[in-house]
């Protein structure tokens, strides 16, 4: 039998949903738009991250 590592991320998890959070409040989106914008957030940080990469 294999030996299974389990490792837990779940700080940088706990960081990730503040960001969204964060986001959505400091837009002053309303509900709707909150839930699009956790959708399509983290596309959009990652064509940013993706341009400063490059």
């Amino acid at each position: 039998m294999a030996l299974v590592k389990v490792e837990q991320h779940s700080f940088l998890g706990g960081i990730w949903m503040i960001g969204w959070l964060f986001t959505i409040g400091f837009l002053q989106l309303a509900f709707w738009q909150g839930v699009l914008a956790i959708v399509v957030w983290p596309y959009y940080l990652g064509v940013f991250v993706n341009g400063l990469v490059r």
